[in-house]
């Protein structure tokens, strides 16, 4: 166990201290990563890093808490909204997805929020028809 600071010795002397007589003992020679670059530094930040990581270890890549998985089906159809071949399948698209969004949000289950409201399908529509048009 980690002895108590002594009164009058500065928190970080005493820290200091305490990581040199670690490494006198060699408690940091053969830690897991040691010399290795920290992981994901080269990706962009992701809030969800950590639940990401733990399914990956546990081998669950379709398990996501229900709000999880909702925002993935959000993001998945906000990223179809451009490819979709009209202006009605954009609304079909993103309709049905709007009511589960209402009915999570009425009802929210144990876990992470979802941490959006319901997607404006007109501004989707708009953005669509300029991504749509503008190389017409």
């Amino acid at each position: 166990m980690t002895e108590r600071k002594p009164p009058g010795v500065s928190f970080e002397s005493f820290v200091d201290k305490q990581i040199r007589e670690a490494e006198a003992r060699g408690d940091f020679a053969r830690l897991p990563g040691a010399g290795k670059p920290l992981e994901g530094l080269d990706r962009p930040y992701e809030e969800l890093w950590w639940i990401r990581k733990k399914l990956h270890q546990e081998q669950l890549p379709g398990a996501l808490p229900p709000a999880l998985a909702l925002r993935k089906e959000i993001e998945d159809a906000l990223a179809a909204v451009p490819e979709a071949p009209s202006e009605r399948a954009v609304r079909a698209l993103l309709g049905p997805l709007n009511e589960k969004i209402t009915a999570f949000l009425r009802r929210p289950p144990a876990g992470p929020a979802l941490g959006r409201g319901p997607v404006d399908v007109d501004e989707a529509v708009r953005e669509w028809q300029r991504a749509r048009y503008a190389g017409a």
